[in-house]
């Protein structure tokens, strides 16, 4: 996955968590800020954007529509993202028109597709009158054709996907509809670093994969069906040997399309996808083992508090031992962990030995004789 960029964690931190776990993020925005959340908690954090935002801020056409609403308040505004609302407020201000927008906006009622649309909304000084829990363009429609809208005024900020449906929806019940795009959707910044991403987690070489997006994880599935990983990657999910996380129930559904169960945090908060990651590798069963309790990661082993100094080779090995859960992990499977094709028992020794030293436990590996090696579990 060499395509994608990489960020380890640079110092010890507060809280290790996370320590040994390689973690997929898969938005392009904002991504620095989870980046950042996770490494704290010591994550090795891979990145590869599934898609790119295209903004409109300089587009004649947003500024020219949002003149018109100033000149024509409208009855009803559907905030369908934070962003793009965000987005409409901050192209209004290089304009100079930011204030007449929002007191042309303060006389509507004002509708938002989730927290995350509400909290942009009363950052502009602004009081959302609904808001959709589910975070689904299908609620706000329903409420609304409930309601009535027919003679309305709406304008629908549409997210970058498009409007969902909301438009014609509004429009079949007799209401007139004004649109306004502020974002696009648009291809991945590295299409090399997305498919190498798919490729990762079918190998086995990644933990955890988040999803800020339902059209960024659409993109990430497709991904993987152009590199024909798709089977493998579902399949990892089931045995738990990768977990996937969305930040919200719309960015889980792509995966749950596809039979993958994602972590999905009570609220839409990056903050909330952060502490749901941590929360569920802090809660894993540990190995518990005669020199503490023993976690084993994609990148990274954990023997107490502490990050075990392993080479790649000596990860493989330390696996090995771990998955045994205490029974005899023969010599030859030793021997085929290491690198080449030595079927030199000294070479197993070898190797056994440095792996001792860095765990700094001699007694924690057992040699068994004409057998193979085992880890010293602790006693119940």
């Amino acid at each position: 996955m060499s395509a994608a960029t990489t960020s380890r964690p640079s110092d010890p931190g507060i809280d290790q968590t996370l320590a040994g776990c390689v973690v997929l993020i898969t938005a392009d925005r904002r991504s620095h800020e989870l980046t950042a959340a996770l490494t704290r908690r010591g994550a090795t954090v891979r990145h590869a954007a599934a898609l790119g935002m295209i903004p409109h801020i300089d587009d004649a056409a947003l500024l020219a529509a949002t003149r018109d609403v100033i000149a024509d308040p409208p009855d009803t505004v559907v905030v369908t993202t934070g962003i793009g609302f965000r987005g409409w407020v901050e192209a209004a201000d290089v304009a100079g028109l930011a204030d007449d927008l929002v007191e042309a906006l303060r006389g509507a009622r004002i509708v938002a597709r989730g927290p995350k649309a509400r909290g942009a909304i009363q950052a502009a000084g602004l009081t959302p009158d609904w808001v959709a829990e589910s975070e689904t363009s299908a609620e706000v429609a329903q409420v609304l054709l409930d309601e009535g809208v027919t003679g309305r005024d709406i304008v629908v900020q549409h997210h970058g996907a498009g409007s969902d449906g909301l438009d014609a929806a509004f429009v079949a019940a007799g209401a007139r509809v004004r649109s306004l795009v502020v974002y696009r959707w648009g291809p991945p910044p590295d299409p090399a670093a997305v498919a190498a991403s798919v490729r990762a987690v079918a190998a086995g070489e990644v933990d955890a994969v988040a999803f800020t997006s339902a059209p960024g994880a659409s993109a990430w599935l497709s991904a993987a069906d152009e590199q024909g990983v798709t089977d493998e990657i579902v399949a990892r999910c089931r045995d738990g040997a990768v977990v996937m996380a969305a930040v919200g129930p719309v960015t889980a559904l792509p995966l749950q399309e596809r039979g993958i169960e994602p972590l999905v945090p009570d609220r839409g908060r990056l903050g909330s996808l952060v502490r749901l990651i941590v929360n569920h590798y802090g809660g894993l069963e540990a190995l518990e083992t005669i020199a503490g309790p023993l976690r084993v990661y994609r990148g990274a082993a954990v023997l107490g508090e502490r990050v075990l100094p392993l080479t790649p080779t000596g990860l493989e090995i330390l696996r090995l031992l771990a998955h045994a859960r205490g029974s005899v992990v023969p010599r030859d499977q030793v021997l085929a962990a290491l690198p080449g094709d030595s079927r030199d028992p000294h070479a197993a020794e070898v190797a056994i030995a440095r792996l001792r030293e860095a765990t700094g436990s001699r007694g924690l590996i057992r040699t068994v004789v004409k057998r193979g090696y085992r880890l010293e579990l602790a006693a119940l």
